[in-house]
């Protein structure tokens, strides 16, 4: 014969009261007080805090050629905020309180390198000079640019297929080409000059 259990039912109330005693225990132990308290955890970088802990300005653009001002190496950086009452190391490693109006630090944002090169020059040269070729010269595809110029821009159909690609900005500066480059080998590729 089995021997019967001593237990007695447990109240609900009573079983509800020490669920919420155990949660609270976890949460305590574990969340962000009970870290402080154990002063195991250092305090955040500011780049690693999360989304809608900070806000960063938008990009100041440069109107010619529709990129961020400050582009290099295809990164542009933003200034960003914590909001505030947020506690976290700056870019100095200093562990600063911000109050919503400091720089906290500088997030990387991607950008294409277009050298100082325009596209509204490059939308006007496709229009006008596609059939030539001197898009192609402009934005640093030299070999391209004498092809259309020697086949009158692909007979017409290359050249409007370049200047929707071109106002659409899908073609862009060859990387690693500077203005100084391109004018330099146009001049020499150019029929004129021979």
């Amino acid at each position: 014969m089995a021997a019967a259990c001593p237990c007695r039912p447990i109240a609900p109330d009573t079983a509800a009261a020490r669920l919420l005693g155990a949660l609270w225990f976890v949460s305590v132990t574990t969340g962000p007080w009970g870290a402080a308290a154990g002063g195991g955890e250092e305090t955040l970088k500011c780049e690693d805090l999360k989304v809608g802990q900070y806000i960063c300005k938008d990009p100041k653009i440069n109107d010619a050629t529709q990129e961020p001002v400050n582009c290099t190496n295809y990164t542009a950086y933003v200034q960003c905020f914590p909001a505030p009452n947020i506690t976290c190391k700056d870019f100095g490693g200093n562990e600063t309180h911000f109050t919503g109006n400091e720089v906290g630090f500088l997030k990387p944002i991607s950008c294409r390198n277009v050298n100082g090169y325009s596209y509204k020059v490059a939308v006007a040269l496709s229009l006008f000079l596609g059939w030539l070729g001197a898009d192609r010269f402009y934005l640093g595809y030299p070999a391209l640019g004498l092809l259309k110029f020697c086949t009158v821009g692909f007979c017409g159909i290359g050249s409007l297929i370049d200047f929707i690609l071109i106002s659409m900005q899908i073609i862009a500066v060859h990387p690693g080409n500077t203005k100084e480059e391109t004018w330099k080998l146009s001049l020499v590729l150019s029929p004129s000059y021979i």
